[in-house]
């Protein structure tokens, strides 16, 4: 379901390169139409049903909005959007195009609580987790989301950890992803596509990490089903980097997903750790169908109850960002 939208200006020259732009590069999202004169917006205001219709306040007093889910006047200036009792929100116009979309699909998410949004399409879910700290986790999942990009795919990566360590990967200008953790109850994937964010260097998709450890920590299994469920909505793969405890939050998501990474390092903890869990703990007989045995750092850990294994080399950088580049040229589609 697109996004049914009107721009009103009489800047011909902004409204052509807005609706351009929404076109090329957000046509899943938006059905965009123009119009610059009072008469022609009441025209389309009556004849049509506009969910979201962007206007200068000059066309304020030709328009009849009560029909339209979410009015927006465009503001010149540096003042950051506002709402108060009566008044309609206000998009600042001068911005990049992807700040004026994210503002658009946050408000608009506000006011359309359904959860429908761009199709309904389910990205594959990939875990990746170990019960070792240390075992270069993070560095895992975003090779494999860096080798699904470089395979056509759209990735998109999502730090669960107690402690995020996006921001030494990605660079942090966006919305925080607690701009949707306090939202859990209204359309949470139109405020996931508000403020999600790409990184140029790798083409993966991510949010910024939370403002408070107890954003990620206070969630529940429901909650964490609601957010995964939601991410999977335009990309083809979501990536789902965890922390290395195991609880019932853990168990939930490894239902959800489609393939599970293991991830072992060569140090005798982590392969007594990784073989503890395999042969004492009920439930990988339940996941077992799904692990993938990742040895990163030229581990050479075997497992027999695992069938399929994906061997990474030990890095020689301190640089992170090199390191998980390096390592998506390995084999992750086993």
């Amino acid at each position: 379901m697109k996004i049914k939208m009107l721009i009103a200006t009489g800047d011909n020259d902004y409204a052509g390169y807005l609706s351009n732009i929404l076109s090329e590069k957000y046509a899943d999202m938006f059905d965009t139409g123009v119009c610059s004169s009072g008469e022609r917006l009441r025209g389309l205001l009556s004849a049509s049903r506009f969910d979201v219709v962007v206007l200068e306040s000059g066309f304020v007093n030709s328009a009849n909005l009560r029909s339209v889910q979410l009015p927006l006047i465009l503001v010149d200036g540096s003042e950051s959007s506002s709402h108060s009792d009566g008044e309609i929100k206000k998009i600042r116009k001068y911005q990049r195009i992807s700040s004026i979309v994210g503002d658009i699909l946050e408000n608009y998410a506000e006011v359309n609580k359904g959860l429908g949004l761009f199709g309904a399409n389910r990205a594959n879910i990939t875990v990746v987790w170990s019960p070792s700290g240390g075992s270069g986790k993070t560095s895992v999942a975003l090779a494999c989301a860096a080798h699904r990009v470089s395979s056509g795919k759209r990735a998109t990566y999502l730090n669960l950890e107690n402690f995020s360590s996006t921001s030494v990967y990605f660079q942090e200008n966006g919305k925080s992803i607690s701009k949707v953790l306090e939202k859990l109850d209204s359309n949470v994937r139109m405020l996931l596509a508000a403020i999600r964010q790409q990184d140029s260097g790798s083409g993966i998709s991510y949010f910024c990490g939370p403002d408070s450890y107890d954003d990620i920590s206070v969630l529940s299994e429901g909650d964490i089903e609601t957010l995964i469920s939601a991410c999977t909505v335009g990309t083809d793969e979501l990536i789902v980097d965890l922390s290395s405890q195991y609880d019932s939050r853990i168990r939930k998501i490894f239902d959800l997903a489609d393939a599970i990474l293991l991830v072992c390092d060569p140090s005798s903890t982590s392969k007594a750790k990784l073989h503890q869990f395999v042969n004492q703990h009920n439930i990988f007989g339940q996941i077992q169908s799904k692990v993938v045995l990742v040895n990163n750092k030229n581990a050479k850990t075997t497992e027999p109850k695992i069938d399929k294994t994906v061997q990474l080399p030990l890095v020689q950088s301190t640089d992170p960002v090199s390191i998980f580049k390096t390592l998506s040229n390995g084999k992750f589609d086993c």
